[in-house]
């Protein structure tokens, strides 16, 4: 055992994924077995950069008594980051004007304080680039992927993917008998920004027609004409599943850069004038299915998933990868482990350095196999391949 450690510390980064709970559990039952004593976070680390804010000090102690009433598929016990970055917090100044401070000093300092010996943290892609540098700081650390997305490099699988995917593919489902009844095309955007591998599984799992993926510049004319063709009278309907960061070959207006001004007032702010000008999730949707209608004379419906998958019970896989994930992560520590993103690229765990992870996507290859059987299935790609 390494008896350097003594107190370990767990938070979650920003965004919900289903069955946070399993990694909590899976980190607190092998660090318990070493005799270490854990804590939790609350909400990222805020509850350590503002303890005043919570009754019990910011502090969640995961002791036996706790842990053996944890629900493995209940939502995280901890609450997620509002988007908090140590290194840019944003407060309002003696004057009332907001003002970005950084106050990674200040964390490493209390949690010096709390005698933490390490941090064990479940995050997404962007909380990567942040531990790194606290890492580089001085902070002993082990990172935990949780993705809907499954799109960070160094993993084959993410936390949280699996779930998502799951209820992806029932929704795809109910289009596809919705679409079948009315006669219509359902046209459905699901998340995916960069990489497309909840659009790309989904889509194969339901046998969708067409399968769009920011990997893949699409050609909504090819795409009409492959539609054209399977649409019968015999089968009057058809479904495309498209990542809401698709691009589009012939300059479609999607997916413009924010301006300046909005940009400052809120990150996710777009160009695009409307109801959803923060987070304009539907946009790729209703392009497609507009042109698809233009190009087809075909009834189209569109629908965004957005991040209603995020939401639900976790699946099976992802609870037993959750424990696994929070288990490994007390064991990289043990081993002297800094700086390290636990990795489970099947059959292997591996301690992958935060440098090989961030600032990277884990995009999906042309010649992938799933690219390889989508195809054997006659699903459209957006372009010939």
């Amino acid at each position: 055992m390494n008896s350097k450690i003594k107190r370990i510390a767990v938070n979650v980064g920003s965004g919900f994924v289903p069955g946070l709970n399993a990694v909590i559990l899976g980190a607190a039952l092998a660090g318990g077995k070493l005799g270490w004593d854990l804590v939790g976070i609350r909400d990222g680390f805020e509850g350590l950069l503002y303890p005043e804010r919570y009754p019990d000090g910011g502090m969640v102690s995961l002791n036996p008594q706790r842990i053996e009433n944890l629900d493995p598929a209940a939502g995280g016990i901890l609450g997620q980051s509002p988007r908090t970055d140590p290194f840019h917090v944003r407060r309002l100044n003696e004057d009332d004007m907001v003002e970005e401070v950084d106050m990674s000093d200040h964390l490493l300092e209390r949690l010096r304080s709390e005698q933490i010996d390490g941090v064990i943290s479940i995050i997404g892609g962007r909380g990567l680039s942040i531990f790194y540098k606290l890492q580089r700081k001085g902070l002993n650390t082990v990172c935990i992927p949780r993705s809907i997305e499954n799109d960070i490099a160094a993993t084959s699988v993410s936390f949280g993917f699996n779930s998502a995917l799951s209820f992806t593919i029932e929704m795809l489902d109910r289009v596809r008998q919705a679409a079948q009844s009315a006669r219509q095309i359902g046209v459905v955007e699901v998340l995916g920004r960069e990489a497309g591998w909840l659009a790309l599984q989904a889509g194969i799992a339901v046998c969708a027609d067409a399968v769009l993926v920011p990997e893949i510049p699409c050609d909504l004319s090819l795409v009409a004409e492959r539609l054209q063709k399977k649409i019968t009278p015999r089968r009057p309907y058809a479904l495309v599943v498209a990542a809401e960061g698709t691009h589009f070959s012939d300059d479609l207006p999607v997916n413009k850069p924010s301006s300046t001004l909005k940009a400052s007032l809120a990150p996710l702010a777009t160009d695009i004038t409307g109801d959803n000008i923060i987070e304009p999730s539907g946009r790729v949707a209703q392009t497609v299915a507009n042109k698809l209608q233009l190009l087809m004379a075909e009834d189209t419906h569109a629908l965004a998933l957005g991040p209603w998958v995020k939401g639900g019970t976790p699946t099976a896989v992802d609870r037993q990868l959750g424990l696994l994930y929070g288990a490994g992560a007390i064991r990289a520590l043990n081993a002297g482990q800094d700086g390290v993103m636990v990795a489970f690229n099947p059959p292997d765990m591996e301690f992958v350095p935060l440098d090989e992870a961030i600032n990277k996507t884990r995009t999906v290859p042309t010649k992938s196999e799933f690219i390889q059987i989508a195809r054997s299935l006659d699903i459209c790609l957006g372009r010939e391949l």
